[in-house]
């Protein structure tokens, strides 16, 4: 079942002094995520991927075509309902914690917005289901500071803090691109755990092999402009577009050790 759809998606953005000359970041876009599933959009710095993730998380607007989110136009649901279902986790954990303030803040500010009935036993169990749903140990992870934990732990607890509101759709925006390898794998293998769970992903990345690790189809985007898309198997085994070719022919081989020529 399609969840979210995107319908001849443009982004058109005004620059240089006054505004005077257009610049068009995507351009005719159009995918979609089903119940469960998760789509990697791959492209290169500067490709349009990650205004894609903003303007489906509603932190941008397109200037043309449409969003759909549940067969509705994501303009049309009140923004507090449209945030029940949807959130985003993006790129550097770091940002989203305020040193000075003990980490697990970020998860009581959900509590402000959402579920302000709740007491402090319903809201506690609630938070300690949701971390550990994470792999995270409650006790090891609330009330510390930021620096008292790892990139890999926040951006846990961040998907945490996603999950508290039982969404159904996450955009994971370079999502371990600052994570080292080992913590990048446990990560990743949530994520797929989350998909078996019937979340929809939306997976934006600039690395092949992680979208190739975990998804189910791919989104190749060059310029604004979808050049490939259909399963992933099909996109990495038999590349159609000549940019997905040099792509996967530029991606080094850890069996292979450069050589001079």
């Amino acid at each position: 079942m399609v969840m979210l759809a995107l319908e001849g998606v443009t982004k058109v953005y005004q620059v240089g002094a006054f505004g005077r000359r257009k610049l068009t970041a995507v351009s005719e876009v159009s995918f979609d995520v089903g119940e469960g599933e998760v789509i990697a959009l791959i492209g290169e710095s500067g490709s349009g991927k990650s205004t894609i993730g903003r303007m489906v998380l509603r932190l941008a607007s397109p200037s043309g075509g449409r969003i759909l989110f549940g067969g509705k136009d994501i303009t049309g649901i009140r923004e507090h309902d449209y945030r029940r279902e949807v959130q985003g986790v993006f790129q550097d954990p770091f940002s989203s914690f305020n040193p000075i303030f003990r980490a697990d803040r970020v998860l009581h500010m959900i509590r402000e917005g959402f579920f302000p009935r709740l007491n402090n036993a319903q809201w506690m169990s609630k938070v300690e289901a949701a971390l550990e749903s994470v792999s995270l140990d409650p006790a090891q992870v609330l009330g510390r500071y930021p620096h008292q934990l790892s990139g890999g732990q926040m951006q846990r607890m961040l998907i945490a803090r996603a999950l508290l509101l039982d969404i159904r759709l996450l955009v994971a925006d370079e999502l371990i691109s600052m994570l080292d390898a080992s913590t990048r794998i446990d990560v990743l293998n949530l994520l797929a755990d989350l998909k078996q769970r019937g979340l929809g992903i939306l997976f934006i990345t600039h690395d092949l092999s992680l979208g190739h690790y975990l998804s189910d189809r791919t989104v190749i985007l060059r310029r604004g402009e979808v050049v490939e898309t259909g399963p992933t198997t099909e996109v990495f085994a038999a590349p159609s577009h000549a940019y997905t070719r040099l792509m996967l022919e530029s991606v080094p081989r850890l069996h292979q050790k450069w050589e001079s020529k």
